[in-house]
């Protein structure tokens, strides 16, 4: 994504807030309120706007004006210290907020959700949040200029889910269809189970991104599970086997951090430095990888004790195939 950070003129040189928006790969662009208002608005473009209103608390009510004078297209989120909630108010015209402390999940899911509600309504002229000329809070129809944001990373086509997620995702020769529950490499089927399928799918919507095991469990398994992060290890070698020789280097180990899923890479010749870690983080032997399922079958069953036939189902998710 496209990010215009708009912060005091002080800050400028200062890290970006929330700090975790740097680690999370997005082109950035900073200027302050005053720079924002000289520049040429052909200029400018963005898919989301970020108004850090940490240490001035005036450039919240502020930033949606600027904005639309610019003709930037774009919603607007604010980033706040604890201290300056209690002013938050719906007259800033702005799509959501976030705390300076923010992780990078949060971060990421709030731009993603931000950037796709505004894309949605778009198209059927309602109301932009937060940029664009004539926003308003009382939902009239906004007129918006300045260059449409560009598409997602990965190709889409069909519908989308109430998330806001596509149902289709092309990444290279890999389709993922959610409608089916199915994902094809090439003319090949993949038999996945519907954990791999998701992991699968969460990696094709997010090419060239690091991830932590943590993010990954998070995402995929959801913030009920308590199990470990290696159960994230063990379900990458399995997808990975399924992909096949030609494909397996998709997914990079990212040494001593996680893992990033690179699709134009997939056919590269060997990993270097990448394929080494993988080695040293996830030994990649027969027995390594039984004695690590094992231990994840393990972990499950201690958190899922089957108790009537339905959880006992539930417990044996993972081998069930989509």
């Amino acid at each position: 994504m496209r990010i215009l950070h708009i912060c005091p003129a002080p800050r400028l040189d200062s890290p970006v807030a929330p700090e975790s928006l740097q680690y999370l790969g997005h082109q950035i662009e900073r200027l302050s309120l005053d720079q924002l208002g000289r520049a040429d608005s052909n200029s400018l473009t963005a898919d989301i706007v970020v108004a850090d209103a940490c240490l001035d608390l005036s450039l919240a009510p502020a930033i949606a004006e600027a904005v639309a004078q610019t003709r930037i297209a774009a919603p607007i989120i604010v980033v706040l210290s604890e201290g300056g909630l209690a002013t938050t108010s719906a007259k800033w015209n702005v799509a959501d907020i976030v705390l300076t402390t923010a992780g990078p999940a949060e971060v990421e899911a709030r731009l993603r959700l931000a950037r796709d509600h505004h894309l949605a309504q778009a198209p059927h002229g309602a109301t932009s949040w937060g940029g664009g000329a004539g926003v308003s809070a009382t939902g009239s129809t906004a007129t918006t200029g300045g260059s449409r944001p560009d598409r997602p990373s990965w190709n889409t086509s069909g519908p989308w889910t109430s998330e806001g997620e596509p149902m289709i995702v092309v990444s290279g020769a890999l389709r993922i269809d959610e409608t089916a529950f199915t994902a094809h490499l090439g003319e090949r089927s993949l038999d996945l189970t519907y954990r791999e399928f998701a992991l699968l799918k969460f990696f094709a919507m997010h090419p060239e991104r690091v991830f932590t095991r943590d993010e990954i469990l998070l995402a995929v398994w959801g913030d009920d599970y308590f199990g470990g992060t290696r159960t994230v290890d063990v379900h990458v070698r399995r997808v990975r086997a399924k992909l096949g020789k030609d494909f397996e280097n998709a997914i990079h180990t990212v040494r001593y951090v996680g893992y990033r899923f690179s699709p134009d890479s997939a056919a590269a010749h060997g990993d270097g430095d990448e394929a080494e870690s993988d080695a040293e983080e996830t030994p990649d032997t027969d027995a390594a990888m039984e004695t690590d399922e094992a231990a994840v079958a393990d972990e499950v069953a201690k958190h899922e004790q089957p108790e009537h036939e339905e959880s006992e189902a539930e417990s044996n998710e993972e081998d069930v195939k989509v």
